[in-house]
């Protein structure tokens, strides 16, 4: 139950082809932003490796690796949060990955229980930089 992913192929290839190549950094992970998919709001940004991807592919719900904890992780399994991917997109250079989800449960998607990870934003004081809570 896994979807092979051919190494990447030429720099025309990659950028212009139809085929999902995607570049796993040197630790075998790729950038991925979720966002909402209805509001455009960015709500999580993580990362996964090719099981992950392969998943979220043949379920059509995310799926994660988890860097902290070392293992593979399906969003909302334990919390009720499922992000269902109605668009899954990858950058120029195919080593980002865009998910538009729509998220069961309450909505929320970040571990404080906030609807998005980003609740904070960064404005300087006196030139230094300080975070507010939106």
């Amino acid at each position: 139950m896994s979807i092979p992913f051919p190494p990447p192929g030429s720099k025309i290839e990659l950028e212009e082809g139809s085929t999902l190549s995607p570049r796993f950094g040197a630790d075998g992970l790729v950038t991925c932003i979720t966002m909402d998919a209805a509001t455009g709001e960015i709500l999580m940004v993580a990362h996964m490796n090719a099981e992950a991807l392969a998943k979220t592919l043949e379920t059509s719900e995310a799926w994660y690796w988890s860097r902290s904890r070392g293992e593979l992780w399906h969003k909302g399994a334990t919390s009720g949060q499922v992000q269902t991917v109605l668009e899954l997109r990858v950058d120029c250079d195919q080593d980002a990955v865009l998910l538009k989800v729509r998220v069961a449960g309450n909505g929320g998607c970040c571990h404080t229980g906030r609807r998005s990870c980003f609740y904070r934003k960064v404005e300087l004081s006196n030139g230094e930089p300080r975070l507010i809570i939106d």
